[in-house]
Parts: C-alpha cells; sequence; structure tokens
C-alpha cells in the first residue's frame, strides 16, 4: 500500500549502451516529508530571519536542524519522567548502586 502522504517524482532517460531500443531507465525519487506549520514569537521569527540571511540557509533548514537536534533530548526527558513514576507508584523497582557494582566487580 501506497502512504498517501509520500510523493513520488521520476525523471525518465535514456541509458547510453547496454539497453536496447526503447528501454528507458527511471530513477525515481520519493520524498516522504511531511509540511508543518509552527507559530513562532516575533522574537524568535526575527533572529531565525537575521541567520538565514547572514547564511544564505533558508529559515526552514535552521527551525529543522533544531527540531531534530533536540528531539533526542525531550524523548529522554520524557522517558526519563515515565520511569520516575513507574518507581513511585511502585510499578518498577531499583537497584541500590553498591548492589550492581557488586555484582559486575567494580567494587572500589
Amino acid at each position: 500500500m501506497i502512504d498517501k502522504r509520500m510523493r513520488y517524482s521520476c525523471y525518465g532517460r535514456r541509458q547510453p549502451g547496454g539497453l536496447q531500443p526503447g528501454q528507458d531507465r527511471y530513477t525515481c525519487i520519493a520524498r516522504s516529508a511531511l509540511m508543518l506549520a509552527i507559530r513562532l514569537p516575533i522574537e524568535i521569527e526575527r533572529r531565525l530571519e537575521a541567520l538565514a540571511a547572514a547564511t544564505g540557509r533558508t529559515k526552514t533548514f535552521y527551525a529543522r536542524e533544531a527540531i531534530l537536534g533536540y528531539l533526542d533530548d525531550l524523548e529522554d526527558i520524557y522517558l526519563a519522567e515515565r520511569a520516575l513514576e513507574d518507581i513511585r507508584a511502585g510499578r518498577s523497582k531499583t537497584i541500590p548502586l553498591d548492589e550492581v557494582m557488586r555484582e559486575y566487580g567494580l567494587e572500589h
């Protein structure tokens, strides 16, 4: 099944040598990026515009880089918060550091 969000662009061109007359080779590029619209405070928007203008890159490039760079940290924070909730609610148990060190022969 093809995801309707995927867009495909195909470019056909004849390859010299090796192909029979009438055979074309196509290169298909799937673009799976989805658009995301966000509202930013005006000061952040101005800073983003200034950065883009100063470097010749797009605002989209820097917004994407910021999101990708920060997403790992956000995931770590939320997973840690969930684990802490589980510990506090008694759904998960902890192991004292001394016990772990002893088990792996790391006593000091």
